[in-house]
């Protein structure tokens, strides 16, 4: 390392000096503090050591451990004449490296959506820890705990798991609280299952000791509406609900205020508490993680519309600007015409005149309807339906002898421009493939107005032979046709019988 990257780092280390001995002070204190209220089956320190490593940078942490020994020596340091300075040093020295090494371990998983790597990191930790400490005295006590070993290993194991459980989910909660959908639980069904656990808690409370099998079995009701919860909320739900168990059950332990205090009908819920726990911590991650990923597709399926709709917009203003151009070229040609129409009758060629107007007549009303089928600028001014009717297109269908008289209803000029134009081309498109491929008379119908919460356009394009049925691949041709622009537009396209039908939603509502 340079001289300067050492000064910096230097620097850097005073500067979080304060900070970290702050954090330090604080953890100490909170070990301290839940100590106190902590039985061998419900060790919350253990939960601490977790959030904590959780919830703070990895520079931190040296701290962390410095908090960690300080509450230690307050509350072993008074042991070493009972059981020892070894089983004082060793056990005090490698709890807090070793979670740090599981959580450092899991530091991907950590920074990723999923939340499923919470319940390993509360399994290993309580396995690592609880079998340790049993371990550790089993070596240095004189009189190691008495009772089968792997019960109280048992006892440890649960204890440091389910205080994990009750308090790193709640970190992780504050850490992450941006990404609650937080106006959803002022929702009833999220407001009646959070009420519901509360009022089974409180009960749980007020049970008198004596009647334990009803007061175990208000405790196991509680999971009812954590499920509700974790279905509704995901993992965010179960992360609420179980630690608020957790709690109630350890308020609801009788303990006898010693130092080792253990009850073997509270062991049994808090057993089946921890496995409904864990199941729903799991579930609620999965249910999380395909919530992720509808929110992912669904903002890909928005942005794909999206750029559908730009890119047609973009396309028909293209064709507008030609279109001016083409016009701006014939307003030219017909001045040039009429200039020259007027220098012959000037100079008597009267027939060669009247020739030359009639011929430029005709050709500049059928370059005017060409170009109008190009791009109806007419649109604009009058709507979808009038368009239709007296521009070139209108036209072209009544040469044809096929197109009977069309049902036009709603007010098209309610709808945006751009969807007008995506009606007009989805509309000439679809009656161009039933000319081409299908025989008959056809007929059109459009209604444009409000569907439910959306409002847009239905267009249908039939023959108006209702026992004629259009053939297999003129249904092909015109999904593959009409599809990217319903799509586009939040529309559908259905083919019956007889008739294709089309729906399209105006991009303000749909």
């Amino acid at each position: 390392m340079s001289r300067d990257g050492l000064i910096t780092k230097i620097q850097s280390g005073i500067l979080t000096l304060p900070a970290g001995l702050l954090a330090a002070t604080l953890y100490a204190i909170a070990c301290w503090s839940t100590r106190q209220i902590s039985l061998d089956q419900f060790f919350l320190p253990s939960g601490i050591r977790v959030a904590a490593l959780l919830i703070t940078p990895v520079r931190m942490w040296p701290y962390l451990l410095l908090g960690e020994y300080a509450y230690f020596a307050e509350m072993r340091l008074p042991l070493v004449g009972t059981y020892g300075l070894e089983w004082v040093l060793v056990s005090s020295a490698y709890q807090f490296p070793l979670v740090a090494l599981i959580v450092y371990l899991h530091r991907r998983a950590v920074s990723g959506k999923s939340q499923a790597w919470m319940l390993t990191i509360a399994a290993t930790a309580a396995l690592a820890v609880g079998v340790g400490n049993l371990v550790l005295m089993h070596a240095y006590w004189q009189s190691p705990p008495a009772g089968d070993v792997f019960v109280i290993a048992s006892r440890f194991m649960l204890g440091h798991y389910v205080a994990i459980l009750t308090i790193a989910p709640m970190a992780v909660l504050w850490s992450r609280r941006k990404e609650v959908d937080w106006p959803t639980w002022r929702e009833p069904p999220s407001t009646s299952a959070a009420a519901s656990l509360l009022a089974l808690g409180v009960a749980s409370i007020l049970i008198p000791e004596d009647a334990y099998a009803h007061k175990a079995a208000i405790l196991l009701l509680m999971v009812a509406p954590i499920i509700a919860l974790t279905c509704i909320q995901g993992w965010w739900g179960a992360a609420i609900g179980m630690p608020m168990m957790y709690v109630f059950v350890r308020i609801s332990t009788p303990v006898t205020g010693l130092p080792g205090s253990f009850d073997l009908d509270s062991f049994k819920v808090q057993l089946v508490t921890a496995l409904s726990g864990t199941a729903l911590l799991a579930l609620g991650s999965r249910i999380t993680d395909y919530y992720h990923q509808y929110l992912l597709h669904a903002k890909a399926g928005r942005q794909a519309i999206s750029n559908a709709r730009a890119s047609h917009i973009a396309g028909e203003q293209e064709l507008r600007n030609r279109v001016d151009s083409l016009r701006r070229i014939g307003e030219r040609l017909d001045a040039s015409l009429s200039d020259t129409i007027d220098w012959l009758r000037s100079n008597g060629h009267h027939d060669v005149a009247s020739n030359l107007l009639h011929v430029s007549t005709v050709h500049s009303r059928t370059f005017r309807e060409q170009t109008s089928m190009v791009y109806p600028t007419t649109m604009e001014h009058v709507g979808l339906y009038l368009a239709i009717q007296v521009g070139g297109i209108g036209d072209a269908w009544d040469q044809t002898g096929r197109l009977a008289r069309s049902s036009l209803t709603g007010d098209p000029c309610s709808l945006s421009l751009d969807l007008q134009l995506t009606a007009y081309r989805a509309l000439t498109e679809a009656v161009s493939l039933f000319l081409e491929h299908e025989r008959g008379p056809l007929r059109i119908r459009a209604r444009c107005g409000q569907f439910g919460a959306t409002r847009g356009i239905v267009i249908t394009v039939g023959v108006l032979d209702s026992r004629h049925h259009i053939s297999r691949s003129t249904m092909t041709m015109a999904i593959g046709r009409l599809s990217g622009r319903a799509q586009a537009y939040g529309g559908t396209i259905q083919c019956r019988r007889d008739r294709i039908r089309m729906f399209l939603a105006d991009s303000s509502t749909c």
